[in-house]
């Protein structure tokens, strides 16, 4: 068995197979991850992306994104310098943390791969809905925590999975460009590995200080 692509620590363990999907079982941090041989390419994730409506005028859409937003902005000082990484062709969040200060720059391998911006490092970074699409966790976490400046925040935003028996009706599960599912306890464990503080202030919303 190959070893975990979030933790790079455990050998996976059969977990389900979903309607020719196959998902393996992380022991040691417990993360889900679906099997590399049934996921799409890199073509067919990008037009997948670039149907997302992330419209910032609507209500509900501003809604969700707080759920990040402010308990980050609580935690940060005036003029706090971030990173939105993995934003999307619409980066709707770093428009409504500018509009309370911040400076935010940009990064998506798809729509904004600026290298400039991963050559600096950063008071904040934000990612929302991303981790779940990543094919290689353990290597963009440890890029993030070299991105982060020390006592800096980290705000991760992705459906914690929580119920192995409801895992094949999951709507989460359901979104083939999702590829890696998190628990709590899995984010504890990253949280342990890289020497970060982590919060959850609210559902689905982990928030990991860096040491100072």
């Amino acid at each position: 068995m190959s070893l975990c692509p979030v933790c790079d620590q455990g050998s996976h363990v059969e977990f389900r197979v979903v309607k020719a999907q196959r998902y393996l079982r992380c022991p040691v941090c417990e993360a889900t991850v679906m099997d590399e041989s049934c996921r799409l390419s890199s073509d067919q994730e990008r037009d997948i992306y670039q149907l997302h409506d992330n419209n910032l005028s609507d209500p509900g859409y501003r809604k969700f994104l707080s759920k990040l937003a402010d308990p980050l902005l609580e935690r940060l000082p005036p003029g706090a310098t971030g990173l939105d990484f993995g934003c999307g062709p619409g980066p709707a969040l770093a428009k409504m943390l500018e509009a309370e200060g911040m400076v935010v720059s940009l990064y998506d391998p798809y729509f904004y791969p600026s290298e400039t911006a991963l050559s600096r490092t950063y008071d904040f970074i934000t990612c929302t809905e991303v981790v779940e699409h990543l094919h290689e966790p353990a290597e963009v976490f440890r890029q993030l925590d070299q991105l982060l400046k020390p006592g800096g925040w980290l705000g991760v935003m992705t459906c914690f999975q929580t119920d192995d028996d409801r895992f094949d009706t999951w709507h989460y599960r359901r979104d083939p460009t999702h590829v890696v599912f998190y628990r709590e306890s899995t984010l504890a464990f990253l949280a342990e590995k890289f020497g970060w503080r982590l919060e959850i202030p609210r559902k689905d919303v982990a928030l990991f200080r860096k040491r100072g």
